[in-house]
């Protein structure tokens, strides 16, 4: 059965999406299913993208690397704001081109994830290409915000909301950290809000 998540996502003023300058995936396009390895709380498991949307919207959010500034902002509005992704019925799986070592400390830094949300790592790039991002390679000898070498390639901030049916409902990308997750707050209580008056 068709969804109508689209639906409400149309809804939304065409200027509250930013898309990012190279040509992501768009609403209505059929988001890549994906497995990787991710971090919670500092503890490896197994992700997949299908089992997620079982329950639920799932906000797919591409960053270029852990422990740097702008990261740093969105992975702790990201966890800062999980009960109310939660409460509109969305999942949140961060991806970065990060080692899982690095994830298992991002994930559990109570300055960022918090061990409230977890992130993945696709270290050859393989999902966010899937997902028609550009990988990008970080200058040698660049450092994150601990100072450590930054020892991988980056993508762009970008964030999809992927619905139950496996398609886009939502690309935001080219905003400010705290306006990516701000934005799709807002998309997934819209979602949510749709869904409740079509039930």
């Amino acid at each position: 059965m068709k969804t109508t998540f689209t639906a409400a996502a149309l809804a939304l003023s065409a200027a509250w999406l930013a898309l990012p300058a190279q040509a992501a995936l768009k609403e209505g396009d059929a988001a890549p299913d994906f497995k990787l390895q991710a971090s919670q709380a500092g503890k490896p498991f197994s992700y997949a993208l299908k089992d997620a949307l079982k329950k639920g919207p799932v906000v797919v959010y591409f960053y270029p690397s852990a422990f740097t500034n702008g990261c740093n902002v969105q992975a702790h509005l990201f966890a800062e704001n999980a009960e109310k992704f939660a409460a509109a019925g969305a999942t949140i799986i961060g991806v970065s081109l990060d080692s899982i070592a690095r994830l298992n400390e991002f994930s559990a830094d109570p300055q960022f994830c918090a061990g409230k949300i977890p992130v993945a790592s696709d270290a050859d790039g393989k999902v966010a290409r899937a997902f028609d991002l550009p990988i990008t390679e970080i200058p040698a000898g660049r450092k994150d915000t601990r100072g450590v070498e930054i020892d991988h390639a980056r993508t762009d901030r970008t964030t999809f909301i992927v619905t139950p049916d496996g398609r886009v409902a939502a690309t935001v990308g080219g905003v400010a950290p705290d306006a990516n997750v701000q934005k799709a707050l807002e998309i997934v209580q819209q979602l949510g809000a749709g869904k409740a008056r079509k039930s």
